[in-house]
């Protein structure tokens, strides 16, 4: 049961982190900035996650982890009480800082409690079931955020996280068993941890992924609307990848139990590598109608072996540092933000000088540099896997 209230807590997290995109007109509007001044809203939640979440990490890695939890996310709730109420951009730009704050520590400690209270055998079940919160919120808690946030105004949507968060706050607190497993790991340990060559590795597959995501994620609006999708079909599409992002993660976790995080992570890049080439050439040399179900096929395939792969990569890095998991998974979580922020520019540089439709050619070159790294790790590693933080 610990578990599912984990997941609540990354549910809650998620629908604040994907919900915000859709409110940023709304957001514009209401307090008078251009668009291009609000999206700095979620590149202050990127940053400060990406740069906060480590040294949360190293601070807090031999707290409770239960209490560590609670103050996270009484600093997420915090933060959204505070961006419903904002009178002026700058406390709204602040609030989301202050969840940034909470969600870059709550985030990696629910992922290392999870694998804390499961056998090894069940360690990609464990951590699956914690993801699934954050690959729920995007087929439940965006839509009905941004339903409320049009019907009610954009604080609404922030009152509802808050919301939610106080759900998952007060399972935590009656749910959650005392003393969990945490680290003992020393400073210089924990230096060790990440500087590793292969902790390195791991790191910048991950981020070399999330900015090839997000390279097509970002702007996917424009080429799906360019051959014929309204913007209700656009969303329906939306609900194929979070649908299949759900799927992704639970099979994600049983067959990284089965078969290895390496083997799983690997055939995840690679699934990659060919639905982003071939995102490309259905958009460039399908007519629109069969464009328009061909990229639902590859949206499904891209969310099934996406959320596949992130798995594998979470349980990579708990293998990797055994003793100090949380800060493993922290510097996981500021990789990943930091290819969220790069995907963006490198997507918009891609529409500024080639087409819409090169957007998942580029993509594709991503992911192929992503399996690369990640077969060159494999291969330098021993059989045996080695003890970082030893």
């Amino acid at each position: 049961m610990s578990l599912y209230w984990l997941a609540l807590t990354a549910f809650a997290i998620g629908t604040e982190a994907f919900v915000i995109a859709g409110l940023l007109p709304v957001i514009a509007s209401d307090v008078h900035i251009s668009l291009v001044a609000t999206g700095q809203l979620v590149t202050a939640y990127a940053l400060t996650y990406a740069v906060g979440s480590p040294i949360l990490a190293v601070l807090f890695n031999n707290v409770d982890r239960k209490l560590t939890l609670i103050l996270a996310l009484s600093f997420f709730i915090a933060g959204n009480l505070a961006a419903a109420t904002a009178d002026g951009f700058a406390v709204l730009l602040i609030s989301r800082m202050v969840m940034a704050v909470g969600a870059g520590l709550a985030m990696p400690t629910a992922t290392a409690v999870a694998v804390a209270v499961a056998t090894p055998e069940r360690r990609g079940r464990a951590v699956a079931i914690v993801i699934s919160g954050m690959t729920i919120a995007t087929v439940v808690g965006v839509p009905l955020g941004t339903m409320i946030g049009s019907s009610f105004g954009w604080r609404a949507t922030f009152v509802l996280v808050a919301g939610l968060g106080a759900i998952a706050l007060a399972g935590l607190v009656f749910g959650l068993p005392r003393s969990l497993p945490r680290a003992a790991a020393s400073f210089a340990q924990r230096v060790a941890i990440a500087r590793h060559p292969s902790v390195l590795q791991t790191l910048g597959t991950t981020t070399i992924w999330a900015a090839s995501v997000f390279t097509v994620f970002t702007y996917i609006a424009i080429p799906l609307h360019d051959i014929g999708l309204s913007t209700p079909a656009v969303s329906f599409a939306l609900l194929v990848f979070g649908v299949a992002a759900a799927i992704g993660n639970t099979a994600g976790g049983r067959l990284v139990d089965r078969f290895g995080p390496t083997a799983i992570g690997v055939l995840g890049l690679a699934q990659l590598v060919v639905v982003f080439a071939m995102q490309s050439v259905a958009l460039k040399f399908l007519p629109p109608e069969l464009a328009a179900y061909a990229m639902l096929l590859l949206i499904f395939l891209w969310g099934l072996a996406g959320w596949a792969f992130y798995v594998a990569q979470v349980v990579t890095l708990v293998r990797l540092s055994p003793d100090a998991p949380m800060i493993a998974l922290s510097l996981n979580a500021s990789a990943m933000y930091l290819g969220i922020g790069l995907g963006g520019v490198i997507g918009g540089a891609v529409l500024s000088t080639l087409k819409p439709t090169d957007l998942g050619w580029v993509a594709a070159c991503g992911f192929l540099a992503a399996l690369a790294l990640a077969l060159w790790r494999t291969r330098q590693e021993s059989p045996k896997l080695h003890k970082i933080a030893g």
